[in-house]
């Protein structure tokens, strides 16, 4: 793995470098993340005065065959943002490791066999929604497929709204990370349209992303001309 030093807009002094490759120590991180391929720090400086007490920024970029992982500080001086960076990514980079060891070492049970493995839970569908024991109306619900059907009908839909910030491809294989979970729904930076990233074998992952189609759009757009009032 190799240690890559760059400056944005300054000078990297060769004391700096030197000192980049005694705080972060390389056998460390990969005994962290054995997959790891690159490393690279960045250096930059801002000129405002101002911001005297922040004008060092120091950002670390992890390569793996896994997600990307960054680490960002800024301070006075740059040895001590890089201290700073080098704490975040070492805090990440064990919460990594031990999601990854709990995965390997434990059995995950599925819901629908909850009931079994912990006697008084409460019955679960097999997607994990809870069965209802009974209704206070004393009319029965039914899961067909992953609708809800009370009694004869009509279906009931459970719906979820989320806020949602656009990020990057990275930034969203890196939240899905951290939550432990098979996929994660976002919002692509650059196109503006919802996208899923999901895993799909080991350290392989898949994107699918959704783009409106310009004639359903244009159909149900209203017709040239036509004014609000008629």
């Amino acid at each position: 793995m190799d240690i890559v030093v760059k400056g944005r807009k300054t000078e990297v002094p060769e004391r700096f470098r030197k000192h980049v490759a005694e705080k972060l120590k390389l056998e460390k991180i990969q005994r962290l993340d054995g997959k790891v391929i690159s490393l690279d720090v960045e250096v930059s400086k801002e000129p405002n005065p101002r911001q005297a007490d922040r004008c060092d920024r120091v950002e670390i970029t992890l390569h793996s065959r896994g997600p990307v992982i960054r680490a960002e500080a800024s301070a006075s001086d740059p040895y001590a943002a890089l201290d700073m960076a080098a704490d975040k990514l070492d805090a990440r980079l064990r919460k990594q490791h031990d999601k990854r060891v709990v995965r390997r070492g434990a059995r995950r049970t599925p819901a629908a066999e909850v009931p079994d493995a912990v006697p008084g839970v409460a019955t679960l569908y097999p997607d994990g929604e809870p069965v209802p024991t009974a209704e206070s109306d004393g009319v029965p619900t039914k899961k067909i497929g992953s609708l809800e059907v009370k009694g004869d009908g009509p279906l009931i839909v459970r719906e979820k709204t989320h806020v949602a910030s656009p990020m990057s491809l990275d930034q969203a294989l890196y939240e899905m990370e951290l939550v432990g979970h098979d996929f994660y729904l976002f919002v692509d930076s650059e196109t503006k349209e919802p996208s899923v990233v999901y895993r799909r074998h080991a350290y392989d992952y898949g994107v699918i992303h959704l783009n409106t189609d310009p004639m359903v759009a244009e159909a149900q757009s209203p017709a040239a001309g036509d004014t609000l009032g008629g």
